[in-house]
């Protein structure tokens, strides 16, 4: 049922639209009915979306993201509530939701209006908006889920070098940014030698070739690193893993390098290192909101402005193929309104 002060649902909603055809997927933006919204207790008008890996497979046609179609791709949002069927969430509060299959097996941010069950969705902190959200959006997310499992396996600020791989993307940018905010020491691993003086300014100590990692290839290596945040897999994982230090643990949340890992279980039973996974899309409310609420605290808006580009929903399937070849520095917003 409506709530009472709800504003009145709009006839229509704009969303980039991935439909496949005989020549291919194909993305537009079209102008749709209300009745093409999903099922789910809560209709939110999105504001602001984000720019992901993830995303940029699903808008260039690349198979194993998208489930069905016709689809609006986007696996993360923020607006604010036009109606909530359960009464959970009131009209106009604001509200962000990553993960749950959005984007993938349901519509997800690329539009203007989106549906979603209540129990996805988690409250804006205090003192932010949907653009900061957005800014931080699933990329630093799952960077701060990597920052906490890395503190609660017992890396600590002293304990030495913290290395993060893929470190000019998303993830690794806000990874970067969050490990030095707290005193760890970060070394930032790139293949993108030009990003270096832009990782420094972010909080890295310093900066090295992907290239160090990949030649690493014996099973154990000379010890390293007391935490890694991994967002590359392949043979970087392998590499940073083999020169892990003892009770040392990796935070693996990518596989933009490869998903494979050919490795040994010696770095595990030598040396007592962790490997932590981290999943970000079915990530219980309790802890997606005590990470959103430390983002909230250690990630302003203001620490956000170099790592950050706002471009509109129409620029999406350039953008797709730009994040997809690795020229896509940080964070991109997508404001859906235009």
């Amino acid at each position: 049922m409506t709530q009472p002060d709800a504003t009145p649902l709009p006839d229509t909603y704009r969303a980039l639209r991935a439909e496949k055809t005989d020549s291919g997927v194909q993305v537009s933006l079209q102008t749709l009915p209300l009745s093409a919204l999903p099922d789910g207790d809560v209709t939110v008008q999105v504001t602001h979306s984000s720019l992901n890996y993830k995303d940029g497979l699903a808008v260039s046609g690349r198979p194993g993201v998208l489930r069905s179609y016709p689809m609006t791709p986007g696996i993360d949002l923020a607006g604010t509530v036009l109606e909530d069927r359960t009464g959970r969430w009131q009209p106009g509060q604001g509200v962000i939701l990553t993960g749950w299959g959005i984007g993938e097996r349901q519509d997800g941010g690329y539009a203007t209006l989106a549906r979603a069950r209540a129990d996805w969705l988690v409250a804006q902190p205090p003192g932010t908006d949907a653009r900061w959200a957005m800014s931080v959006g699933t990329a630093g997310f799952t960077a701060m889920l990597a920052v906490m499992a890395l503190e609660e396996h017992g890396v600590t600020p002293g304990d030495g070098e913290v290395l993060v791989t893929g470190a000019a993307g998303g993830v690794g940018s806000t990874a970067v940014a969050l490990l030095a905010a707290a005193g760890h020491t970060v070394v930032a691993s790139t293949g993108r030698a030009q990003e270096e003086a832009y990782l420094l300014g972010l909080g890295a100590s310093r900066v090295i070739g992907r290239e160090e990692l990949t030649a690493l290839n014996r099973p154990l290596e000379k010890e390293r690193w007391a935490g890694v945040v991994d967002s590359v897999g392949g043979a970087t994982l392998a590499g940073a893993y083999a020169s892990t230090r003892t009770h040392g643990a990796l935070a693996v949340c990518g596989l933009a390098g490869g998903s494979d890992l050919n490795a040994s279980v010696f770095p595990l039973i030598l040396r007592g290192v962790n490997l932590l996974g981290i999943d970000s899309v079915t990530c219980p409310t309790p802890r997606r909101e005590a990470a959103w609420n430390r983002l909230a605290r250690d990630l302003r808006a203001g620490k956000l402005a170099a790592v950050t580009q706002e471009r509109a929903l129409s620029d999406v399937p350039t953008l797709a193929g730009e994040i997809l070849a690795g020229q896509v520095r940080g964070r991109t917003v997508i404001d859906v309104t235009r």
